[in-house]
């Protein structure tokens, strides 16, 4: 423990003696330094606005080095420190060192201080000395620097803005960017622009402003490159003085007072890019100086070699039909002595010439192969003919008219339609083949044999009609020699011919080819033909017209086989046709043929479509589109069916003009066609049509139906007549007639009976009794015909109750035994009646077999009804009959046998029997009414109350009957009478 405490005293001590020592060493450097540097003294100022450049100096000592430090006064801010070396000034005992500021110097104060150095040591700081800024608070007015500062293309540029006492800072726009802002001093804000580009001509506005309008203010920057020029040269024009051209190269960006100056050889320029020397030297230097540098370039050579001539002046043309001469004088005497080559250009209607001429002090040329009747125009420029430099400037231009002549041979050529007529035609001469102004044509046609001319004069016509049968007229040899001549004021023209055929050969038609059109018109190729001896010629003409067609041609030459076809006339979407003929003595003989289009467009029109139902199947047909309204090579046809807005392609037919679109059901369609070529579709014609049902299907299907109908009722008609035998025995028995016993000698008349529409059957008795009747009369309501059958036209059943009134013939006294206990009452007062009068009422129609006709229309066709008589007789032949007025048959009803019929039980059976003997007229009717007796019902005795029904094997007569009417109407279609 005691030992810690000692150690830690010394520890403190000898920390001490270490401070102490090193105070004692600096301060003895100190010392001595003071004594070696002093302070610089007299320190002062010179700025350079507008380089931004600080110039300080100083007086004392001899350090070589020396601290220099910067600060921006108010904000107390470094800006720059560093030590520099400085040489004295052995004159004026100065040192001085310059100091170039980012920022403009007029932006803030500055603050300057410097001391000497050498090595580690270094003298107190001398005085500051302080450069006034701008941002005074006495000034308060806003302030931009740098003002019209002119800067290179990538440069970086600090401007600043001083704001007025007490108003705020709003910011520094560049052009249109809003620049971030350093603030320098209380009121001076920074903002730098680096790489800055290319102003516009009147340079780049930076503006600084506050929070109100009338607060702003501005600079502008002009940012440009130093000037540049290229190919400098000197050349002289007079063969004594110098002129040196140049050009400016890359554009500066900087005008006016700002441009470029030039100078050559230490003379101003007059004139941009151009200087005149006043004699020549040999060597030229040219110097290019504006704000943001200098360029120069230098250019030597000989007088000779650089010889320019200057254009030709007072030219003058002397002008003849064929040529013209044309005459110029110089500027200079010097160029009568000097070797000129000399290029004279003639202009015509747009198209130039160049001739080319030489000679010593050239003045003048001769121009020719002009054409006569020419307005011509002529410029002329020259140079030195040995060491050529350069062709001197062209001279002003001249116009000159050339003299007229006579015309050139018209282009003649022949057209013939199909009916013996036709047309010469000629191309109108242009002017260069006319020579002068035209006034008129000659047409003659002439035979060379018989020498026979026919003359026409024209005034401006190009075409004359012809026809053969009158030009036949002529002479007797087979061609005619047609010549046109064109005449203007000089003379007229040679006569150009061309070959009439007076008959037209029938030659095959040729084979027509396909020509293709190119870039240089339609390209033709054809075989040598060894009869053209004069060269071939091909004619066009839109191939929709066929009579006097407007047509054009060109002649080739013999020996070329090819040629390419163009016309300013050729126009898309139309079809030409080419004909090549050829060319010799005789009349013109067809080639070949082509057709072609320029371009191919859709067809302008569509077909003419039409439609038509076959069965289940629609039949497409259309026409042709018109020749003039394809314009294009027809491909072939599409054909559409439209499901709404969708057209569905269903065929492409390459040919045909008609399709068939098969298997539909009925219904409403509507079929589009489009006829395309190789520039696509047209719009497309379109037929709407309603399926119907095939009715000629149906009515076949009728006829067929009764056709087997017919067939098998024939062969049924054949088989049943052959078996008729056996038909009439199983289907239809003979039925024997009745025979009626006593005295039928007295015909007595048919019951006229009516049937009546009410089922009930009303007695209505009177006491009256006729004494005089003896018999039972039938009183008809109309009369009968000699069959039964009724004369009126009216039906026999009607709506009116039909009243039967007849007498009864007393037979015995007896009383009659009624048939049932309960009818005593009516059976008595029926004989004490003298007249019964009947009424049916409402009672069916029946088939009974009735000594009347109910209806004569409703039995078979060659069937007559029958007459069945009830007759009853008793062993003592006492008895009632009633009704029993026999009815002879008559020869047509077909009875076997004359004898009455008699019923079995009226034979064997004494006393009353009522008249129960009913029989079926016919099958027909018992089927129709459904087996029941189609009678007017049960009739009954005048002395009986009920109806009087058959018995029980008259019923079942009546039922075997009733099997057997079924098969009726085939006894009564096999025979025409009954058996």
């Amino acid at each position: 423990m005691p030992r810690l405490s000692v150690r830690r005293t010394l520890k403190p001590l000898r920390r001490s003696v270490w401070i102490i020592c090193v105070l004692l060493g600096l301060s003895t450097v100190h010392t001595h330094a003071k004594d070696v540097l002093t302070v610089p003294q007299q320190l002062s100022l010179s700025p350079n606005m507008y380089t931004q450049q600080l110039s300080i100096s100083w007086l004392g000592g001899a350090a070589t080095t020396f601290d220099l430090i910067i600060l921006r006064t108010e904000l107390n801010e470094t800006v720059f420190y560093e030590t520099v070396s400085v040489t004295v000034n052995q004159v004026s005992g100065q040192h001085q060192w310059n100091w170039t500021s980012v920022e403009p110097l007029e932006c803030t104060s500055l603050s300057i201080k410097v001391r000497s150095r050498d090595g580690q040591t270094t003298s107190e700081w001398s005085n500051t000395e302080i450069l006034q800024g701008n941002d005074l608070p006495s000034n308060d007015k806003f302030q931009m620097y740098p003002q019209d500062r002119i800067v290179p293309v990538g440069a970086n540029t600090t401007f600043c803005c001083i704001v007025g006492e007490g108003k705020p800072f709003n910011r520094i726009r560049y052009g249109t960017t809003i620049m971030n802002t350093t603030r320098l001093s209380r009121r001076s804000y920074a903002t730098t622009v680096v790489n800055q580009k290319l102003s516009g001509r009147t340079g780049t506005n930076v503006v600084c402003g506050g929070d109100l309008v009338s607060e702003l203010t501005g600079a502008v920057v002009f940012v440009g490159y130093p000037p540049l020029p290229t190919d400098f040269v000197c050349e002289t024009h007079d063969l004594n003085t110098a002129v040196c051209y140049w050009s400016e190269g890359r554009d500066t960006n900087l005008y006016g007072k700002r441009g470029t100056r030039y100078s050559v050889n230490n003379s101003p320029q007059q004139k941009q890019r151009e200087c005149r020397v006043p004699r020549w030297e040999g060597n030229w230097t040219l110097v290019a100086v504006n704000s943001l540098g200098q360029y120069s370039l230098t250019d030597s050579a000989e007088l000779m070699h650089r010889v320019r001539p200057v254009a030709p002046a007072d030219l003058n043309v002397v002008a003849h039909a064929w040529n013209a001469t044309v005459l110029w004088q110089w500027k200079y005497h010097s160029y009568s002595s000097l070797a000129l080559v000399c290029r004279v250009k003639l202009t015509s209607h747009g198209s130039n010439t160049n001739y080319t001429y030489s000679s010593v002090g050239l003045q003048s040329a001769v121009l020719s192969d002009l054409y006569p009747d020419e307005v011509y125009s002529v410029q002329v420029r020259c140079s030195a003919q040995q060491h050529f430099w350069k062709w001197g400037n062209w001279s002003e231009k001249i116009s000159f008219h050339t003299g007229t002549d006579v015309p050139d041979a018209p282009d003649v050529w022949l057209w013939m339609n199909r009916d013996n007529t036709g047309q010469i035609i000629w191309k109108p001469l242009t002017q260069k083949q006319s020579h002068g102004q035209i006034t008129g044509y000659e047409v003659t046609l002439w035979n060379v044999g018989e020498k026979i001319n026919f003359t026409e004069i024209l005034q401006m016509d190009t075409s004359v009609t012809i026809n053969l049968t009158q030009i036949a007229t002529i002479g007797s040899d087979d061609k005619v020699i047609a010549t046109v001549i064109a005449k203007n004021a000089d003379g007229e023209s040679q006569p150009a011919s061309v070959v009439i055929p007076l008959r037209l050969a029938d030659v095959e038609p040729l084979a027509v080819s396909r020509a293709i059109y190119t870039d240089r018109g339609f390209t033709l190729f054809w075989q040598s033909d060894a009869n053209a001896t004069c060269g071939y010629v091909v004619e066009w003409h839109d191939a929709s017209c066929t009579r006097d067609c407007p047509l054009e041609w060109t002649k080739v030459a013999a020996g070329n086989t090819n040629v390419s076809v163009e016309s300013a006339t050729f126009q898309p979407g139309v079809r030409y046709n080419f004909s090549l003929y050829s060319c010799s003595s005789e009349a013109p003989e067809l080639l070949q043929r082509w057709q072609g289009y320029m371009q191919e467009l859709v067809p302008s029109s569509s077909v003419p479509l039409s439609t038509t139902q076959q069965r289940s199947n629609i039949l497409l047909t259309w026409g042709e589109i018109p020749m003039i309204s394809r314009r294009g090579f027809l491909l072939g046809y599409n054909i559409y069916i439209s499901n709404g807005s969708q057209l569905t392609l269903l065929a492409n037919l390459s040919g045909s003009r008609s399709y068939t679109v098969k298997g539909l059901s009925e219904g409403s369609y509507k079929f589009t066609v489009k006829a395309y070529t190789s520039a696509g579709e047209d719009t497309g014609a379109t037929a709407s049509i309603t399926l119907e049902p095939y009715t000629d299907w149906l009515i076949l299907e009728i006829l067929a139906s009764l056709g087997v109908t017919t067939v098998f009722l024939a062969i049924v008609t054949f088989i049943g007549y052959k078996k008729r035998e056996w038909v009439k025995t199983a289907f239809y028995p003979d039925i024997p007639e009745p025979k009626l016993p006593g005295d039928w000698s007295r015909t007595q008349g048919l019951l006229d009976v009516k049937p009546s529409p009410h089922s009930m059957v009303h007695i209505v008795e009177k006491p009256e009794w006729d004494s005089s009747k003896e018999v039972l009369v039938v009183i008809p309501e109309e009369d009968e015909d000699e069959e039964g059958q009724g004369m009126g036209d009216e039906p026999a059943d009607t709506d009116e109750p039909t009243s039967l009134r007849y007498y009864n013939q007393v037979v015995d006294e007896r009383p009659i035994r009624p048939r049932f206990p309960d009818s005593s009452a009516s059976s008595t007062s029926s004989l004490d009646s003298a007249r019964t009068d009947v009424t049916y009422t409402g009672i069916q129609t029946s088939g009974s077999s009735l000594v009347f006709q109910l209806d004569p229309q409703s039995s078979c066709e060659g069937q007559q009804p029958q007459t069945l008589l009830s007759v009853s007789s008793g062993a003592g032949g006492g008895g009632y009959r009633p009704q029993m007025q026999p009815r002879v048959p008559s020869d047509d009803m077909g009875l076997a046998s004359p004898e009455p019929f008699l019923e079995p039980q009226a034979a064997t059976a004494g006393g009353y029997k009522p008249q129960n003997s009913w029989h079926l007229d016919s099958p027909v009717e018992a089927g129709e009414s459904g087996g029941q007796a189609p009678s007017l019902g049960s009739p009954i005795s005048v002395a009986s109350t009920q109806f009087l029904l058959p018995d029980g094997e008259e019923q079942a007569e009546e039922k075997r009957q009733l099997s057997s009417a079924a098969a009726t109407w085939f006894t009564n279609l096999l025979s025409s009478t009954k058996p």
